[in-house]
This record gives C-alpha cells, structure tokens and sequence, in this order.
C-alpha cells in the first residue's frame, strides 16, 4: 500500500531584541556567565510583575506580515502551567485565546513544484531557562528565561521532509533580512508533528510531535525515520502507534518515547490578569508596516537584476547587517555590483585572515563608501584602495586621511610609468625571455615588479598595456 506523509510545525524563534519580553534584563545574547542576566521578575520571585516590551510586539506584527497574516488588534495573554526545573514561575506566559496574527501563507518552490503552507497563527510568548547536566548534578541557567519567542503554527500541509526543510530557510532567510532573529545558535527550533495515511485518505492518522530540534540536517532525518517507522507499523504490525512526543538521537538516527503527548486541558489555561490586552490602532500598524523589510524575493530580484551573482546573492539575504551596509553605500551612490565585491570578497578577505567572519565587519558604510567613490573617482586605483580598506578594518582610520599621509592619492605619469617599465624590464631578463619565447605568463612576474616599484600608486591597467607594448 502506498502511504501519504502529513507533517505540521512548530517553530519558535527567538527574537533579536535588546530586553526581555516581561522585564529589562539584557536578551540571551547579552549573557556571558550562567544567571548574568536574570532579575527578580525572570527567576520568579513573589510579587514581581511583568511589563510589555514593545519591540516584541512591533517584530512580531512584522513576521506576520511577512508571513501574509492577518494581523489581531486585539491580543491577550494566556499562562500555560507545567512544571519544569527551569521554568521558575511554574506556568509560562503564552498566547491561546487572541494570537497576535493568524491566517498566514507561504509559498514554497521544491523539486516537486510549487506549494502554499497555511500558517495557522503566530503567537508571542517567553522562553524557559535552560537545564545542564553534568555528573551527578544538574544546573539550572535562567539567562534564556523570558528571553522573547514567537511562534509560528503550520497546517498540516507538508507533504515531505524536502518541503519542511526549504520552508524552515525561507523564514530562516526572510527573519534574518528583516532583522527580526539571527535564527542561529538555538535561537531557532522546531517541534515535528507527523503522522501517516493511506494515500488517498482524507483521515489523519496517529500523530507523533519530535520536540526541540534545531538543525536541519536532524531535521531531515528524524522525519525520514519517523515516516518509516509508521509505515512499518501499518503495514507489518511492528507496534501499536500511539500519539505521544519524542525525541531523536543524533548518533543512532532514531527517535525515542519521551511521554505521552499533552492536550490542551493539560496545561490548565487561562488569562493572564498581569498583563492588560493590547490594542494595536491603524496609526501604530501603519507605522509598522512603513518599517517592514521587503520581501526577501523581491530583494533578490533587485540584487540579480543590478549584475550581482546567486551565489552572492544567498550570502546577502542570509546576513542582515551585510545586506543593510550594501543597501547603505547603494543609496551614497555605489554600484551594487561593485559594493557587493568589496563586502563579500574584499571585506570578508581581509577579515578571513583573523580568522573572523563577516558576522564581525563593523565597519561604518559611510567610510567604506568612501575608500570605494576614491577608486570610483580615480583618485587611487584599486590596490591603492584595498591597502585603505585593510587599515580602515583593522585600525578603524578616517580613509580620506589615511589616503594622504600614505601618498596613495598621488597620480603616476606616463614618463613615470615608462621609466619604471624601463627599469623592470632591464633588472628581470630572465622573465623577459620567457615571455618572447612564448610563456605567456611571464608577463605576471614584471607586471608585479611594476606594482611593487610603484607601491601600488600607477593604473594596473595602463601598466599592463605600456608593458606589453615595450616587450614588443
């Protein structure tokens, strides 16, 4: 018998804010020891009361938006109890009764076609603290606690693993350019429910929920093991399938009972009367959407259509403040073309060295529009330009000044170049020999001795032509 996959998911996303979504200690990435950043509100202390970050609530209207929601004027808050060690107050405080968007869609391009996902609803709601086992101990971290999630509710409407994958990049993608979360480091997770029927079926068959999975690569896996194991239990009676939550081993690539799966009743919901509802007006939605990010298909589009090639393309959409600084030094008047290599090859080259990444660029786009308008400008070629760039990276200089007090701005004559040529040409007779007997490459050699007399001032291009024209 043939089988049909239906998956739903569940994906929390930590949000990329300066606070806490309840009170103003720092967010997770601000913590540099265990429990740095945890206040009497965030731990639980007795009588402490939480207060509405609004930043929270602007990025999620965003993500909505993104998401084609639609966006609730009216939104509440629920608190949803269990117990968990590190969960200080017992409950935590979520959204059921009023989400903040629902009714959303994306759509999805894979092998297969294309495919709209219906996204049930999102939802604002805190993280717990986070557990550390060693020896015969275990630790309690409570920096992640109240740290700010959404999260976003499927449909069960993903038919593969290959599906689940390309939606998780495209929110992936699209929260990173539009600066919502990094979407790295734990700072993005997904719940798996997945079930199997008989092709052909309209009945859901029993579900099973693989809980708090970060990479998609496990992803991917638990999904294709799962799957056949529900196939074997319909078809061979290997077991009885019963709902209930697992987890999966990335060693041995199975999944594992861990309980049976909580319903709704279980969690004993209700309104949280610490928090008044929120009421979003059409001045403060307008103003929300007037800061969305477009849309990260329609972002690529301009970049493919200003020259800039896909590879470049997809490390730009994944690194906001990379995308941000192009976008910057563009609006200055920098080609986009042109203000992509300097970031991505240039940049990420001198960078590479440190062994640092383009994550760690902090240069200001005011000062690399300037290093690229002098090239630009042919003021100073562009070795002249790279050798500013490196000193404005690493040594955070003014590029103008630095431009000067190097002499790099000095234009080189032609009866400059020619006696520089000259002298090249008599002090390497070897390459100059090799050249004419047809090692064509031996250009490259007094080419660079014509760089290295120069200090890097003369127009490579003039260079290679008045060499090549005095060789023959």
């Amino acid at each position: 018998m043939n089988y049909e996959l239906v998956i739903g998911l569940e994906t929390h996303v930590e949000l990329s804010t300066e606070s806490k979504i309840f009170c103003s200690c720092g967010g997770h990435s601000a913590a540099n020891e265990p429990n740095d950043c945890v206040c009497p509100a965030c731990s639980g202390m007795p009588g402490m009361l939480p207060v509405m970050n609004k930043r929270v609530i602007e990025l999620a209207v965003t993500a909505g938006l993104m998401l084609n929601c639609e966006i609730s004027r009216y939104t509440t808050f629920d608190k949803k109890n269990y117990y968990y060690p590190d969960l200080p107050c017992a409950y935590q405080i979520t959204q059921l009764n009023h989400p903040i968007c629902t009714n959303g869609c994306v759509t999805l391009k894979t092998s297969l076609g294309a495919r709209d996902i219906r996204i049930k609803q999102i939802h604002m709601e805190e993280d717990a603290g986070k557990l550390v086992h060693g020896g015969k101990f275990s630790f309690v971290d409570f920096n992640r606690t109240s740290v700010p999630l959404i999260e976003i509710v499927t449909q069960p409407d993903f038919r593969s693993a290959e599906e689940v994958v390309t939606y998780l990049n495209k929110l992936k993608s699209m929260f990173r350019s539009g600066g919502i979360s990094e979407c790295e480091e734990g700072a993005m997770r997904c719940d798996v429910n997945i079930s199997v029927r008989p092709e052909g079926s309209s009945e859901f068959g029993v579900r099973t929920e693989i809980k708090n999975m970060s990479s998609f690569d496990a992803i991917e896996r638990a999904i294709k093991y799962e799957a056949q194991r529900h196939m074997d239990a319909l078809e061979f009676d290997t077991e009885e399938l019963v709902q209930e939550t697992r987890r999966f081993d990335d060693v041995s690539g199975k999944t594992f009972a861990m309980r049976n799966k909580e319903t709704e009743a279980d969690y004993r919901y209700f309104p949280d009367a610490n928090l008044m509802p929120i009421i979003i007006d059409d001045e403060w939605l307008e103003q929300i959407k007037a800061n969305k990010p477009a849309a990260v298909d329609e972002k690529a589009e301009d970049y493919r259509a200003a020259g800039i090639s896909d590879k470049e393309i997809d490390m730009l959409i994944s690194n906001h403040k990379i995308a941000k600084l192009l976008d910057d030094i563009v609006a200055m008047g920098c080609n986009a073309k042109d203000g992509a290599a300097w970031i991505l090859t240039d940049c990420a080259g001198i960078l590479r060295k440190d062994g640092k990444t383009l994550g760690d660029l902090t240069i200001t786009a005011e000062k690399l529009f300037a290093v690229t308008n002098m090239v630009d400008k042919g003021d100073i070629n562009r070795n002249a330009g790279k050798k500013i760039l490196i000193a404005v990276i690493e040594d955070d200089v003014d590029p103008v000044e630095y431009c000067k007090a190097q002499g790099l701005d000095k234009k080189v004559d032609t009866a400059m170049l020619g006696t520089v040529i000259d002298k090249v040409i008599a002090e390497n007779t070897q390459s100059v020999t090799d050249y004419k007997n047809g090692k064509v490459k031996a250009i490259q050699a007094l080419f660079g001795a014509c760089m290295k007399e120069l200090k890097g001032a003369g127009d490579p291009a003039a260079i290679k032509t008045l060499l090549e024209e005095k060789l023959k």
